[in-house]
């Protein structure tokens, strides 16, 4: 018969082994303007329009810096949004309380495209999105370490750094180990150390603020997903504001001419009382690992503009903290 002049080679595979990564659509910059919170809504919200007024005074910079990185002479795409506390504290009704912050906003000028719900970034639509981030955190081993610390799966505590050594009392006739202080990770000259609690178990399991703002910071960023899948996608409501908060969508779109809500980059602005929070969460992002394939797709949007991320999702976070 002569020898072979055709080379098969079939591969057999389950069609659930390849999951798509799904695409957003992505703005050049995601502006927050405020975490608004039960005690900003008392005494006319007077709290809540002195807010507003300082982020104004602000506001005129911001086209500015959505162009840094963007080729040529491009208007660039700008969405702004807000987030609501529902999870520590509900208070109010959305059809009550949503108006109130538009309204404030608008006085000063400020047009709000989307408002987020705080709760829906600890769990939503059945999937536990705090956990799932929490479980992508890629700890590094500190170097001569004993192990008597428990993991951060068990203690639920995050460190940039390597820990002070626990104090073992020693042996009688022997002198006892030297104090030995935290070192930051990325040996810098002087360290700032910093130790983040993840969540509390009270006796339910409280997720904490710094957490859900960095599930809060990857939704904005368009990197989050599950199994592929987008998890929130803004939600345009035909009819009024629900009275429920379990009834409004994580993401709800105010204004239908908005840009799109996902963005390259993120622009913070808040009051000063938020800076450690904010701190924690550059150490919670600085060690989560973003899946390579949603990586190289928001790399190769970005790429498509024109525009050069940088690869650490840090490093696409800015802010202005804004004082008393």
């Amino acid at each position: 018969m002569g020898n072979r002049v055709i080379s098969v080679d079939v591969r057999f595979q389950e069609a659930a082994a390849v999951r798509r990564t799904e695409s957003v659509p992505y703005s050049h910059l995601s502006v927050e303007l405020g975490h608004f919170y039960a005690e900003d809504f008392g005494d006319g919200c007077q709290e809540l329009r002195r807010k507003f007024e300082q982020i104004a005074h602000w506001s005129a910079a911001i086209p500015a810096l959505a162009r840094r990185g963007l080729p040529g002479r491009r208007q660039p795409r700008i969405s702004t949004c807000f987030m609501l506390d529902d999870y520590f504290h509900r208070f109010g009704t959305p059809r009550e309380v949503i108006p109130q912050v538009q309204s404030a906003a608008a006085e000063h000028g400020l047009l709000l495209d989307y408002v987020a719900r705080e709760s829906s970034f600890a769990r939503h639509d059945g999937v536990e999105l705090a956990q799932m981030v929490v479980d992508t955190l890629v700890v590094e081993p500190p170097r001569n370490t004993t192990g008597s610390r428990p993991p951060l799966s068990e203690s639920g505590w995050l460190s940039n750094g390597k820990r002070t050594p626990p104090h073992v009392d020693a042996p009688a006739m022997t002198l006892p180990r030297p104090w030995s202080p935290p070192v930051q990770s990325g040996d810098p000259r002087h360290s700032i150390f910093v130790d983040v609690e993840l969540w509390s178990d009270e006796p339910k399991r409280v997720w904490a603020c710094a957490l859900l703002a960095s599930v809060w910071q990857m939704t904005r960023l368009g990197v989050l997903r599950h199994r592929g899948e987008t998890l929130m996608r803004p939600c345009r409501l035909a009819g009024e504001l629900p009275t429920d908060w379990d009834e409004l969508p994580a993401i709800v779109q105010l204004n239908p001419a908005a840009a799109p809500f996902c963005a390259y980059r993120t622009l913070t602005l808040m009051d000063t009382q938020y800076l450690p929070v904010e701190l924690a969460v550059r150490t919670i992002l600085g060690q989560v690992a973003v899946p390579p394939a949603v990586a190289q797709q928001v790399a190769t949007r970005a790429g498509g503009e024109g525009l050069q991320l940088p690869s650490e999702l840090v490093d696409r976070l800015s802010y202005v903290f804004i004082g008393g």
